[in-house]
């Protein structure tokens, strides 16, 4: 599964990709819009600092996002220039900034934000990973295609729009920015509304902001490796998106368990992180990702997954004291799930070890995701 979940980290290494003008990587960060950019400070007051993104600032503090964005984080904001505002249809960004209009400037807004801090040297390794096309959900529930055009990264909106990456790794105290030269849209039927200002009226946008919340990929699912979770994907299109199970995903493609894992279920899935992978002992991974292991890999894997979705509820359904709930896994063998007097819950494989359920009840269109801390191993 590492392979299954390295898609994520696509986002973690901007800095050493080619093809930037001011990278991270050779002159520590980049000035942008004749501004300094400091590392240790936040989003909100780097950008206040560029001349170049005066229009941005507006359109943030104008969709009530200056305290997010001043947040921990961390996140990757795509941040369009002031002539990338310029480019769209006149009196668009005025009407966006019309308080009556706030809710579709957030949304536009929050389609260039991923929760993750994405550096390009991860971006490009996932492009590659993907054949050439890497798929980017945002804070706002809409998905960038990120792709190479020569040695610069690209990212395509859900109305066929492309942008570029022109200043890559300003890194920030809470993430990084990216400086691209194109706005972001969601999908054609907002994007339709957005060309045309004057359709923007209140009932529109009462409208737009139902359909945003019912869009909003997270929804009671928590966020997985800095990635939103999505409710209507399988089990392998999310893991792909989770930086902390990069191994995972490589682990499932070396044992030929995509398909399975993408097909009806339901499964109910113990997802070790790439932390858990390397508490192995060293050398284990990369021994069972050999070929002519392939059937221990999938021993192990299998061993993680248990037909029918179980809820954390289901999982612990009954239990008071010491007592355990048993499981049989699609590998035939046992676990055994513990429920703590503080409400921890601890899943033990046949070895006798014991991980805990770190992020419980991750639900899919074919079952449900429990990450834990550790490898469940057979006798």
């Amino acid at each position: 599964m590492r392979s299954i979940l390295k898609t994520t980290t696509l986002f973690i290494a901007l800095a050493a990709g080619p093809g930037f003008a001011a990278s991270h990587a050779e002159t520590g960060n980049p000035m942008v819009g004749g501004a300094a950019m400091m590392a240790d400070m936040n989003i909100i007051e780097n950008a206040l600092n560029s001349a170049d993104h005066t229009t941005l600032v507006a359109a943030v503090k104008a969709a009530g996002l200056v305290e997010t964005l001043s947040g921990p984080g961390p996140f990757t904001v795509f941040a369009p220039t002031n002539a990338a505002f310029e480019a769209l249809p006149a009196g668009t960004v005025e009407t966006l900034l019309k308080p009556e209009n706030k809710a579709m400037l957030t949304k536009i807004l929050t389609c260039h934000v991923v929760a993750a801090d994405a550096m390009s040297d991860a971006i490009i390794g996932m492009i590659a990973d993907d054949n050439g096309a890497h798929p980017v959900p945002t804070v706002g529930g809409c998905t960038l295609m990120a792709k190479m055009d020569g040695e610069m990264i690209t990212l395509t909106d859900e109305t066929g729009g492309t942008a570029t990456v022109t200043i890559a790794d300003v890194k920030q105290a809470n993430g990084v920015i990216h400086v691209i030269d194109t706005v972001l849209l969601p999908g054609v039927e907002k994007a339709d509304a957005m060309a045309k200002p004057d359709t923007m009226n209140k009932d529109t946008m009462q409208k737009d902001a139902m359909e945003t919340k019912a869009e909003t990929p997270m929804g009671d699912n928590p966020m997985v490796g800095g990635a939103a979770m999505f409710a209507d994907k399988d089990i392998i299109d999310n893991a792909v998106n989770s930086a902390d199970h990069t191994t995972l995903v490589a682990a499932v493609k070396a044992a030929g368990l995509v398909e399975t894992l993408k097909g009806d279920g339901q499964f109910t899935v113990f997802a070790p992180t790439n932390a858990a992978f390397d508490a192995l002992p060293a050398g284990t991974v990369e021994t069972l990702l050999k070929p002519e292991n392939k059937d221990m890999l999938t021993k192990i894997l299998t061993a993680h997954v248990v037909p029918g979705r179980m809820t954390a509820a289901d999982l612990t359904n009954g239990l008071t004291g010491k007592q355990f709930n048993n499981l049989q896994t699609v590998s035939g063998d046992a676990l055994s799930v513990q429920k703590t007097a503080s409400g921890k819950v601890y899943v033990f494989d046949e070895s006798g070890n014991a991980f805990e359920v770190t992020t419980a009840d991750v639900m899919q269109s074919n079952g449900v995701i429990h990450v834990v801390n550790g490898v469940l191993l057979p006798k």
